[in-house]
């Protein structure tokens, strides 16, 4: 990766490129299965769920003040007994793939999630979808299972292939 690309945590005037790389994904791709693009409020709402601290993190490449891409953890299920695990993402300006910025992102990623009390990290990946699943597997994901015509886009049906990623036990609190 170029000396010049740093990781750091999203910010509100990141926004935009964020939405404009993930409504290229929208408009060309099965690596989500969003029809249309989001909103500036959605984008805004999606953003207001992550943090600096806890297992919820948007994190973005940078070169200088250009946004490459960017790797979020979100909640895997809305359900409380979910909340150590999370479901990992990553989109890069389709400009940036090949130069090592997915693979900054997730070791940036799971390394501050590794401080929290994150037990998994799952990921769902469109198939076929090589260089996402070669990534995630570079990651110590493993591939757990394969739900079969899942999304519908593109005049098409896709399978989804899940991954999952341990992480080191730790002593967790009580849930009350």
């Amino acid at each position: 990766m170029d000396a010049r690309v740093r990781i750091a945590p999203g910010a509100p005037e990141s926004l935009g490129a964020i939405a404009e790389i993930y409504h290229h994904y929208v408009r060309t791709s099965p690596a989500t299965f969003d029809l249309g693009h989001r909103s500036d409020a959605d984008v805004g709402a999606w953003f207001d769920g992550f943090g600096e601290r806890g297992p919820h993190r948007l994190l973005v490449a940078l070169d200088r003040d250009r946004v490459l891409g960017y790797a979020s953890s979100s909640p895997f299920r809305p359900r409380a007994a979910y909340a150590r695990t999370v479901e990992t993402s990553v989109y890069l300006d389709p400009t940036s793939t090949g130069r090592g910025v997915g693979s900054a992102l997730v070791e940036a990623l799971l390394s501050e999630l590794e401080t929290e009390q994150v037990h998994r990290a799952c990921a769902g990946i469109a198939l076929p979808n090589p260089a996402s699943v070669r990534l995630h597997e570079r990651f110590g994901y493993r591939h757990v299972g394969t739900f079969t015509e899942q999304g519908y886009k593109f005049g098409r049906y896709w399978d989804v292939a899940w991954f999952e990623r341990a992480f080191p036990e730790r002593v967790a609190e009580e849930a009350s």
